[in-house]
């Protein structure tokens, strides 16, 4: 046996040293399992879809970060857009039906609204963490900005866009966009119409909580919320903001006899006054457990066609579109009823006949099964598309416009020819200053505009432009800001 240092045991080690080591397997790339879900804080339904989305692609094992457009817009912009747009649909709804018509026949918004979204670019592109596999808009405004950033070169992930509505307007399909996620056909087809270039039917998303409910259940929920035990209940929801005309309705449902109202007025403290005082029994303001008012109730009526008609479709109620607000609120009615999932009452006279019909008869069956049928595809959804493009290795192919070089992004430290770079950094920021200036100009008069157009004394008035530029208060017709965004 050779001993350390024999002549056999240098020979082994030289013959060792000399040998060709096999190649070492190259490590498996690991795909990116970051999402990025983009939402804005205007009303509840936007934020509402991104939160179920969150919470499928986490229990997938996708890390999830969220954000809200309106906290990427400089100078505190998001709220006046916010507060404007609750404002007119609360004082001047005509003013916001003239907006959208004009937008949709426009085919997207005007060069206001670009210029605004524009300010949030470089905020959205810095704000997305290095190992993003893909990112989600759930909002228009957001779609356009992410859209904009795929056709410039900067942003090399694949872009979705989740239609929260079941019509969709010309700003929801933005250039650069990848895949545009529908819940129905209906809105699939509107979209490929409206240019955009893969669409793909994936289901609604709506919390797990949202069920069909047995006797048992419906008798608990009845109960817990102080209801009747026998009597037909109408559920009548006008979002987060209780915007529309709420009061007419509840008293017309009451009045028309075919069932007893149960009102959600979210936010809207003064319409739950208001109705109290005209004698409905059972109003709600903001209601956490929203599943088991929809378990006790036998139909809903709602107005908007948001995030709460795809609830009550998965907690088997059938649902009414009445007395719509204008915009978004009619065209949703129109493709609900396109669908064969919602009922749309254009006559009062027929507020009875159809709602009894849902309640007791065979249109109320035919609506439960449309409705669930939405849901039928266990498992597959657009959680699942999202979470697949983000574990590709692969990128989704590159969107019309990238196939031609980016030009490359401003960098303060190369010199350009005849200006220093740090007179050149300046002037940047004075025309971004200006830009912003300007958009916010524009925002705070349209908003003084709409106030002073529907108030009736100049006391109103006054308080409405004190109320505008009030940019310290905290409040906001939305109700507290939500803790879960990234700002």
């Amino acid at each position: 046996m050779p001993h350390l240092g024999s002549t056999v045991h240098l020979r082994a080690l030289a013959a060792a040293a000399l040998r060709p080591r096999p190649a070492r397997a190259p490590r498996p790339v690991t795909p990116a399992e970051r999402v990025v879900i983009v939402s804005a804080s205007i009303g509840a339904g936007h934020d509402g879809a991104a939160r179920e989305l969150e919470r499928r692609l986490t229990a997938a094992g996708v890390t999830v970060d969220r954000y809200d457009l309106l906290d990427l817009l400089p100078a505190r912009l998001g709220r006046a857009v916010r507060d404007g747009y609750h404002r007119m649909l609360v004082r001047a709804p005509w003013i916001y039906q003239r907006v959208y018509t004009s937008t949709e026949r426009a085919g997207g918004g005007g060069p206001l609204a670009r210029a605004l979204l524009r300010t949030a670019e470089n905020r959205m592109r810095a704000a997305l963490p290095a190992d993003t596999g893909a990112v989600v808009s759930t909002y228009p405004g957001a779609s356009r900005v992410l859209g904009r950033l795929r056709l410039a070169g900067r942003l090399d992930v694949p872009v979705f866009t989740y239609l929260t509505d079941f019509s969709v307007h010309p700003l929801w399909v933005a250039e650069g966009v990848d895949v545009h996620l529908a819940a129905h056909a209906v809105p699939a087809a509107q979209a490929r119409a409206l240019g955009a270039r893969d669409v793909r039917v994936g289901g609604p998303v709506a919390d797990p909580r949202f069920r069909p409910a047995d006797p048992e259940r419906r008798r608990a929920a009845r109960a817990r919320f102080g209801l009747p035990e026998d009597a037909p209940l109408a559920l009548l929801v006008a979002g987060s903001w209780g915007v529309g005309p709420v009061r007419q309705v509840a008293l017309e449902l009451r009045d028309c006899g075919a069932a007893v109202p149960v009102v959600v007025c979210g936010r809207n403290e003064a319409l739950a006054g208001q109705l109290r005082a005209d004698g409905i029994e059972h109003v709600h303001g903001w209601v956490d457990d929203m599943p088991g008012l929809m378990h006790a109730a036998d139909v809903l009526v709602q107005n908007a066609g948001g995030l709460t008609s795809l609830e009550a479709f998965a907690a088997g109620l059938p649902v009414a579109s009445y007395r719509c607000i204008p915009g978004h609120g009619l065209t949703n009615a129109a493709a609900l009823d396109q669908a064969g999932v919602a009922a749309w009452i254009r006559d009062p006279a027929e507020l009875k006949d159809v709602l009894g019909d849902l309640i007791d008869g065979p249109r109320g069956l035919l609506q439960r099964e449309a409705g669930r049928a939405l849901f039928a595809a266990a498992g597959a959804g657009p959680a699942d598309e999202i979470a697949r493009a983000c574990r590709t290795t692969g990128r989704l192919p590159v969107p019309l416009g990238l196939d031609r070089p980016p030009s490359p992004p401003a960098d303060p430290d190369v010199r350009t020819p005849g200006m220093a770079p740090a007179r050149r950094g300046t002037r940047q920021a004075v025309r971004r200053l200006a830009a912003s200036g300007a958009v916010a100009c524009v925002l705070w008069a349209g908003a003084v505009g709409t106030a002073v157009a529907t108030t009736g004394s100049g006391s109103g008035v006054i308080h409405a432009i004190g109320h505008t530029l009030d940019l310290d208060d905290d409040a906001h017709p939305g109700g507290p800001h939500q803790e879960d965004h990234h700002s």
